[in-house]
């Protein structure tokens, strides 16, 4: 990914299109979020952590049941409300 450039052109209603192999290298897919910055002449684009979408796209290592589940919520939310 290192080293990766390219001119492009600013098109209608100042839109830029960046190049496929730029969102491959970052796993950027449609509905992903970014965070965007001016730094002096410079424009930022960093890939916006999203921890639902890190969740669903990940190999799953661990599995719970629904009653498991509201069993822990139950038990957090008797814990907080002392």
């Amino acid at each position: 990914m290192s080293g990766m450039e390219r001119k492009l052109r600013v098109g209608r209603k100042r839109a830029i299109y960046l190049p496929r192999e730029f969102l491959k290298a970052l796993d950027l897919r449609e509905g992903d979020l970014v965070v965007v910055k001016v730094e002096g002449d410079r424009i930022v684009i960093k890939k916006a952590l999203d921890p639902f979408l890190l969740a669903a796209r990940k190999r799953k290592w661990a599995f719970t049941t629904v009653e498991e589940f509201e069993e822990e919520s139950e038990s957090e939310q008797e814990y907080w409300s002392q």
